[in-house]
């Protein structure tokens, strides 16, 4: 996606808020046109005390202005925030329904750390250009385009000066933003590594701690920060350069514009009031491109995550009900049959391949082999987390691609290789299959478990929080 599409995109996120956006952006008009009135009414005022003329309507006018100024800015930020609060948790929650109807394969490729990174560095990314945006950067994009017209009409000599000092900061960030894109795609790139061996590690910590696998780790972690680091500091060097070469434009201007109001005040053809009226244009032309110039920085930093997030959510599922799909007849009788599927893992020489077997209602069938011979696969493929590639898979008589997949999923209980449980109660994990489960429903399925002694064992029975993975 290029840098137009991602942001785009982030906008018209904002959509279902348009009229609030719309007003808050109105309002940061306003406040720019205040903001610019004050350095001409403070050249009025100097101008008037030069001249012994009364001052006393200027300084009440500027007052007014100023409260205004104060309490528009106040009502933007607290509106501002709270739009850009609310459409962040919009956003995690669509990622994350997204993530979790993405087929199993995504997730290994990718792993758990990396897509937990991917949404929550996204939608971070969201809320601070939503809320930078609202809050400051209209604000200052239109204080700068008004501020060179309204220099104008004061000293159309004078306001070239800033005419050129906003040129070169254009000029700067268009040449560094230039010279880091392609580095920028990589520190993203290394800090996603960081995060998948992150959640890798502590998602493992019991592994790593048993085999004593804890130098071992921390001196994979530090090479991956190296890493990181190598990308970022070319980056970061340009940003940097950049930084001084706009501080040494901005002295610039403003000895310019000393050098210059002064000749022309000599001459009479400048009063001192508007000599300090260009001297405030000049520190607020500065501080609104700098402004800027970190809005742009953020927003060139900020592309490759916003991408990266956007392209979960445009996912699709590789596993899908089709149009005429029907649920699965109840009672479900558990006929199934294996007819020549195969699946093939992509860009791996793995899967299964042309297995066919058949295991009717009551009987136990085993599948057995070597660690990688394809048992979790074709089980796997039963239960359409993955799709065959070739050959057909029947319960009780219909195909399992013509079945909904809520109703195939509901009809089979699994027992995973691990425990595969939630930092939840007992009870919760044991109704995770069955929603509605009732108290005595649950107690139930614990007794033909074998686990209803010791559950009651505990002092908190069913409502036991048992732990991340049932730790």
């Amino acid at each position: 996606m290029t840098l137009f599409e991602i942001y785009t995109r982030a906008a018209r996120m904002l959509a279902d808020e348009k009229g609030l956006a719309i007003t808050l952006a109105f309002a940061s008009v306003t406040i720019a046109m205040v903001q610019l009135a004050e350095p001409v009414l403070f050249g009025w005022v100097v101008d008037a005390l030069s001249n012994q003329k009364s001052t006393f309507e200027l300084i009440a006018l500027w007052a007014l202005l100023g409260l205004f100024g104060i309490f528009a800015n106040v009502l933007v930020s607290i509106f501002a925030d709270r739009l850009a609060h609310r459409n962040k948790l919009a956003a995690m929650n669509d990622a994350f329904e997204r993530a979790i109807t993405l087929p199993i394969n995504y997730h290994t490729d990718r792993g758990s750390g990396t897509v937990i990174s991917t949404i929550l560095w996204g939608t971070e990314r969201l809320f601070w250009l939503w809320l930078s945006v609202l809050r400051t950067n209209v604000t200052a994009i239109v204080g700068v385009i008004l501020l060179i017209p309204t220099a104008i009409s004061v000293d159309a000599r004078m306001s070239v000066i800033l005419a050129v000092l906003a040129a070169a900061y254009i000029v700067m960030n268009l040449y560094v933003m230039r010279r880091t894109s392609s580095g920028q795609a990589e520190v993203e790139k290394q800090r996603q590594g960081v995060s998948g061996r992150v959640g890798d590690v502590i998602g493992n910590v019991t592994v790593v701690q048993s085999f004593s696998r804890l130098a071992a780790e921390v001196d994979a972690m530090r090479t991956l920060m190296g890493n990181l680091l190598s990308a970022q500091y070319p980056v970061l060097t340009w940003w940097g350069i950049l930084t001084v070469l706009q501080r040494a434009a901005a002295t610039i201007a403003m000895v310019v514009i000393f050098a210059a109001g002064a000749t022309l005040a000599a001459r009479g053809e400048l009063t001192v009031g508007e000599i300090v009226s260009f001297v405030a244009f000049a520190n607020l032309l500065i501080g609104k491109l700098d402004e800027i110039s970190g809005f742009v920085m953020q927003l060139h930093q900020g592309a490759p995550a916003l991408s990266n997030f956007f392209k979960l959510l445009d996912e699709t599922s590789e596993v899908t009900d089709k149009p005429d799909a029907i649920a699965l007849p109840a009672p479900t009788k558990g006929h199934i049959v294996y007819d020549n599927v195969t699946f093939e893992f992509p860009d791996k020489a793995a899967g299964v391949y042309n297995i066919s077997f058949e295991a009717r209602p009551g009987e136990t069938v085993a599948l057995v082999g070597p660690t990688g011979a394809g048992k979790t696969t074709a089980l796997a493929l039963l239960q359409r987390l993955r799709t065959p590639q070739a050959g057909r898979i029947r319960i009780d008589g219909h195909d399992s691609t013509n079945i909904t997949l809520k109703s195939l999923r509901d009809a089979i209980a699994v027992v995973f290789q691990d425990s595969g449980l939630f930092n939840r109660s007992i009870a919760e994990n044991i109704s995770v299959g069955r929603a509605d489960a009732t108290p005595a429903d649950i107690e139930q399925a614990a007794k033909h478990a074998e686990a209803h002694d010791f559950i009651s064992a505990n002092e908190d029975g069913y409502d036991f929080v048992i732990g991340e993975r049932g730790a």
